[in-house]
């Protein structure tokens, strides 16, 4: 209790900071979420609708997920330096494979029939992929963007590490000092946020596949 009281002494009387803080780690987050499906949610539909394509990038991305988040981070520093520009790159990165595996995974898994019949039915294929491909793949692209979002959010905490700023910062320096209340300012928030989104794609992702159900 007294390592909380700590925590909540500190935001108390640094509230200036602390909130800073919330918005420089919901900026970043926020940037590079979007950033990464706008990039790959376009792409894993042509590469599952381009075979040729779908080898190569599919393989790049898949290698991009078993890199830890604090080794991209040092991968971008000599690259770019430090500050918050080299911390959304690096974040963006982590976003994208799961936003882009979930999108192939749901459009290469639409039965080809459906789409046969849909075409022999004289639907056009903007029309079909509005009303019959999206929605049948709409499941598996929400739970990456689910799966990003929660990564983001907590890997965001690593951006301090290069000079991102945000939560991460509270994180580092109780560390260091060995202060565990200044360690929960930061990271009690990260978990909370990382919660929020979690939940909150699972309320889309319900009210949008409500009529699957």
């Amino acid at each position: 209790m007294e390592v909380l009281t700590g925590a909540y002494e500190y935001v108390l009387a640094n509230g200036d900071r602390f909130w800073e803080a919330v918005r420089v780690h919901l900026s970043i987050s926020l940037y590079a979420f979007a950033i990464a499906a706008f990039l790959c949610v376009p792409l894993g539909i042509v590469c599952a609708k381009k075979q040729w394509l779908s080898g190569p990038i599919m393989g790049l991305f898949n290698s991009l997920r078993v890199i830890p988040s604090l080794a991209v981070l040092v991968i971008i520093l000599p690259l770019m330096g430090t500050g918050f520009a080299p911390a959304l790159v690096a974040l963006t990165l982590l976003a994208c494979p799961p936003i882009l595996i979930n999108t192939y995974m749901g459009f290469r898994g639409i039965e080809p029939s459906i789409i046969e019949a849909a075409s022999g039915m004289g639907m056009s294929g903007g029309a079909i992929m509005r009303r019959i491909e999206l929605p049948l793949a709409l499941p598996l692209v929400l739970s990456g963007m689910k799966t990003a979002a929660v990564e983001v959010i907590a890997s965001a905490t690593l951006a301090a590490f290069i000079g991102g700023g945000g939560l991460g910062t509270f994180i580092i320096n109780g560390l260091g000092m060995y202060n565990f209340s200044l360690l929960l300012v930061g990271a009690l928030p990260v978990a909370m946020l990382a919660i929020l989104s979690e939940v909150g794609f699972a309320g889309i992702e319900r009210a949008a596949t409500k009529y699957q159900r």
